[in-house]
């Protein structure tokens, strides 16, 4: 039997003794993984968040709670104030994430996942060769009842992507001390819902006949679970369907995988105000319909990353030559609207091409961890094009520097590339 809950903020909170040998005794990672023991994991909070925390009238160890948006490439860090409730601390830009819209199902797929994780102590990792990290809790009770496969996808820095969210080491010290902090002070797990965009009336319409809107109208219930209340959301799965805040009639666990019992709502009230902001967005999709939104779906080259990244060097990031606009696809509108005229031949190409890719990156080759670790240290050094030279002498130049001198940003170079070939 599967366990269908997963929710864990329920549990009576771990001793600061108990966190923090949690934190210390972490097991070592496959994937964007180890290099030697080092500082990072501890250094303090910046000045700016401690002041951002006061401002919010929060505490750096109260529990936190985490939203990241594929399509906006935002990370969001909530920490809970005095009365439960949870208020936005900070909205990250992500550097670089991969794949396509819609979650993740196969090792290899390069798909950052969809869903609602726990994050433990024990998914940290200090001694990350991506600066720092955290393993997302993928895959969850709903992704195994689904056949889902792989593992190992991290928020991490580097703004290196094979299916992780990946931010700058700045931006991860951050993210991961105040994960630290919470932790601490007696957390016992984070909550992280990894949605493919802010589910609102607007985008649902606009994807409205994307194959994956099943999957995310089951994730809106969650989210509007947490816009109703500002609350951690209270998870389960049965029948290979994620339910939220709901509990079995009989006192019975959830079994993921078999037949969902009788459910009764652990909180009616909010039941009744996620029931009121469904039927409001049901109706202002109708309206948006009504009034031309053609249904569309995006066509990704491999994932993408917040416009404040437009400008970073091409060494910085992976696969830049992937960072481009996403295409839109114009869908079968169906009876009674405006359907949009067929993608172009060029735009059929790009789709062809990606879904191509992606089915052939789903089966990864067999490395052995000490292949990958020796290639990850060998990995070789790409020297920039004419083309590129021509195009971004500025940021060329100190690449060209950064090569010679065979300094930090080289050894990020080599990080960035074994990351794209071993994911």
């Amino acid at each position: 039997m599967s366990a269908g809950f997963f929710r864990l903020s329920g549990h009576p909170p771990m001793s600061r003794g108990a966190a923090l040998f949690g934190l210390g005794a972490l097991s070592a990672l496959s994937g964007c993984n180890t290099v030697g023991g080092n500082d990072r994991a501890m250094q303090a909070l910046s000045s700016e968040t401690v002041a951002l925390l006061a401002e919010k009238g929060v505490s750096a160890d109260a529990p936190m709670l985490i939203r990241a948006y594929k399509k906006e490439s935002e990370l969001e860090v909530w920490k809970m104030r005095g009365d439960g409730t949870y208020v936005l601390l900070k909205t990250f830009p992500i550097c670089r994430w991969s794949g396509q819209l819609g979650p993740k199902r196969r090792e290899g797929d390069r798909q950052s996942p969809e869903g609602f994780y726990s994050i433990t102590p024990g998914q940290m990792n200090p001694n990350s060769a991506y600066y720092l990290s955290f393993n997302v809790g993928y895959p969850n009770a709903y992704d195994r009842a689904h056949g889902a496969t792989g593992g190992a996808v991290m928020v991490h820095g580097v703004c290196s992507s094979a299916g992780c969210f990946s931010m700058t080491d700045k931006q991860i010290a951050e993210i991961y001390a105040l994960a630290r902090e919470s932790f601490s002070g007696g957390q016992r797990a984070i909550q992280m819902q990894a949605l493919p965009f802010h589910l609102n009336a607007t985008n649902l319409a606009k994807f409205r006949m994307d194959p994956n809107m099943p999957f995310w109208k089951e994730l809106k219930k969650g989210a509007d679970h947490f816009e109703a209340t500002h609350r951690e959301v209270s998870v389960g799965v049965c029948d290979a369907h994620y339910v939220f805040g709901m509990k079995p009639a009989n006192g019975q666990p959830l079994d993921a995988e078999g037949p969902c019992p009788a459910l009764a709502a652990a909180e009616p009230e909010v039941e009744s105000l996620v029931a009121q902001r469904e039927r409001a967005d049901e109706i202002q999709v109708a309206a948006l319909v009504k009034q031309g939104e053609r249904p569309v779906r995006l066509v990704y080259k491999d994932g993408g990353q917040n416009p404040v990244f437009a400008n970073i060097a091409e060494h910085e990031v992976s696969r830049p030559d992937a960072l481009t606009e996403p295409v839109e696809v114009a869908l079968d509108a169906g009876k009674g609207d405006k359907a949009r005229a067929a993608p172009s031949a060029l735009t059929m190409k790009i789709a062809q091409q990606t879904q191509t890719r992606m089915e052939s990156a789903a089966k990864p080759a067999v490395v052995s961890p000490v292949a990958a670790h020796a290639k990850m240290a060998t990995a070789p050094v790409k020297l920039p094009s004419e083309k590129a030279v021509s195009a971004h002498p500025q940021a060329v130049k100190p690449m060209m520097k950064t090569i010679s001198a065979k300094s930090e940003p080289t050894k990020k170079i080599a990080r960035i590339e074994a990351h794209a070939e071993t994911r």
